[in-house]
């Protein structure tokens, strides 16, 4: 997959990842567009690491499924840092 298609997946994996998660996430769609691109490439990795399957094609169902799933996982964990921080 090239770099701009693994953006544009990253893109809106954070977008979809987004809508997921119940409650108010701290930061601008912006911040979770960013973190969406860092959980494609998380997701990738542990997908390629535990079950032999990476974020290789833009349309495969696996890729999504591993990139929308890293997505969750950092919007998860950057939450968690916020809420830490804003006590």
């Amino acid at each position: 997959m090239g770099f701009f298609a693994f953006l544009i997946l990253g893109l809106i994996a954070g977008a979809i990842a987004k809508a997921i998660l119940p409650g108010k996430q701290g930061g601008g769609i912006l911040i979770t567009l960013l973190l969406g691109v860092v959980g494609a490439f998380l997701g990738g990795f542990i997908g390629n690491a535990i079950f032999g399957v990476g974020v290789n094609e833009f349309f495969s169902l696996s890729s999504w499924l591993l990139a929308i799933g890293g997505a969750i996982i950092v919007l998860l964990v950057y939450g968690m840092i916020t809420k830490r921080s804003a006590r």
